[in-house]
């Protein structure tokens, strides 16, 4: 089954093409640097991390760019609110990015070009785009022109300017301006007081906001290239925006050969907003749950759906996850010495071993078909959840050299998924670390220690009733129970 992904741009599922065999250039849409990130930035990054690892896993030489943006009206007003040089500012919220992300396990793009380094590339273009009479120079800048170009408006969002101008967030605002046409938007702002400003052929000021993308990923790719990538909020204006000066510019029609674009995250079904008290970061939410219970109840859910975070979701997650962590320790404590090749899996056999072998090669297909379905983590987190419960029951029954031989398949297969691709599985390092002493274990230690031992009794006298009302009481305790050759393993969830 071929790659497809939802084309915003052609507004359905399309197979997945490159310019180049086996090299896929994607320019992600960064964060503009003036604070600390949030979870919606934590949910674009997964969502294109997640993207990222896939095309790779398929063979891909990924070139991945993205950018920041550090220069701004929020920047500049944010230095301006803390006293603060802006240059300052920049690095600081560079520097808890970088932290925020690395937590979250996303892996670094190949490069993060800042816009203020492209500020001559910037003023090139847009002399191009006055020369073709798609811009014009203005009292307080230079503006596009959307009339210049009609046929390209509307191409991501379908829709005419009047119907979404409510959402364009102010950024289309023409009072008190220089524009001609409510429609046009900036590329270059004139200088105000008490601003950082660069010099141009229209005097002091520096770049709108839009064609700095345009100009870093021309810089990066040339003319075309294969994914561009982004919150669905910069459908418009930024990335109709993009289309406007990158084809007129380059006389290229697409630029980019593949628009995706993640959801939103909403708090308790409601937007994030600081104004409503429901703002979370990223720093605010790792002081309360581990960082891949976080990227677990986010990528548990497809990349272009709105996502609704609530604790119980968080709950969810947690109780997922240390399920697939439980197992994985599980199986690494019992991978043999000198593991024996495993028959081949055959989901119709009446052995237990060659059964259990052809179930987990039938979900690590589905698994694939899943993730090739554009990107559909959802499907694929099920996969992974219904691995680790076959793996539970047969590293509880098996014994000796297939038992070893069972549990390195069993590592194997979730480093391969649920680690290379969904990348939620700790370390092996970390997985069989000695845990910290936790005042909870102890406190209810005893007591796990008794029910396990009256669910063993249950489970040989097989009472399953009784054995289930156990393996209920241990849930409403916290406690997840992985079953093994040599007994019961529990953790706290």
């Amino acid at each position: 089954m071929p790659l497809r992904v939802h084309d915003t741009r052609r507004r359905e599922k399309v197979v997945f093409t490159t310019m180049n065999p086996g090299v896929v250039n994607m320019y992600v849409c960064g964060v503009t640097v003036y604070d600390l990130c949030h979870l919606g930035h934590a949910r674009c990054y997964l969502s294109f991390d997640l993207i990222h690892r896939w095309l790779e896993k398929s063979g891909y030489d990924v070139n991945y760019v993205q950018n920041f943006t550090d220069i701004d009206d929020k920047i500049i007003n944010r230095a301006n609110e803390t006293e603060q040089d802006w240059k300052q500012l920049v690095e600081e919220n560079i520097i808890t990015y970088y932290r925020d992300m690395d937590r979250l396990n996303i892996l670094r793009a190949d490069s993060y070009p800042r816009c203020t380094d492209y500020v001559d590339d910037m003023i090139s273009i847009i002399q191009d785009l006055i020369d073709k009479g798609n811009a014009y120079a203005a009292d307080d800048g230079v503006y596009f022109s959307v009339d210049s170009a009609p046929e390209k408006y509307g191409q991501l969002t379908g829709q005419n300017i009047e119907s979404v101008r409510s959402g364009a967030g102010g950024r289309v605002d023409g009072t008190g301006s220089g524009k001609r046409d409510h429609k046009d938007f900036a590329l270059w702002k004139s200088a105000k007081p008490g601003e950082p400003t660069w010099d141009s052929p229209w005097g002091p000021g520096r770049p709108g906001w839009h064609i700095e993308c345009t100009a870093m990923s021309m810089d990066a790719f040339g003319t075309q290239f294969d994914i561009h990538g982004g919150g669905h909020d910069l459908l418009f204006p930024h990335h109709e925006a993009e289309i406007f000066q990158g084809e007129c510019h380059t006389g290229c029609s697409p630029v980019v050969h593949h628009w995706l674009h993640n959801g939103f995250v909403n708090i308790d079904g409601e937007k994030m907003s600081k104004s409503l008290g429901n703002f979370w970061t990223i720093e605010d939410i790792l002081q309360k749950i581990d960082p891949l219970v976080l990227r677990f109840s986010l990528i548990n859910a497809h990349y272009r759906s709105p996502i609704d975070m609530n604790e119980q979701l968080l709950k969810d997650a947690e109780k997922n996850h240390s399920r697939l962590v439980a197992v994985y320790k599980a199986a690494l404590e019992l991978v043999g010495i000198n593991c024996p090749p495993l028959p081949e899996g055959d989901v119709s056999s009446q052995i237990p071993l060659v059964k259990s072998l052809g179930l987990l090669e039938k979900m690590a297909q589905g698994f694939a078909i899943a993730m090739d379905d554009d990107f559909n983590s959802r499907e694929a987190c099920a996969k992974v959840l219904g691995a680790i419960r076959e793996m539970s029951k047969m590293l509880g029954s098996l014994e000796g050299d297939d038992l070893g031989a069972y549990a390195q398949h069993c590592v194997e297969w979730l480093e391969d998924t649920a680690g290379a691709v969904l990348g939620v599985l700790p370390s092996r390092e970390e997985t069989l670390a000695e845990p910290e002493d936790d005042p909870r274990r102890a406190e209810i230690a005893d007591r796990v220690e008794n029910l396990l031992a009256l669910r063993s009794q249950a489970r040989d006298a097989k009472n399953w009733a009784e054995a289930d009302a156990i393996r209920d009481e241990l849930a409403d305790l916290g406690v997840v129970v992985t079953d093994t050759s040599d007994g019961p393993i529990w953790d706290l969830v």
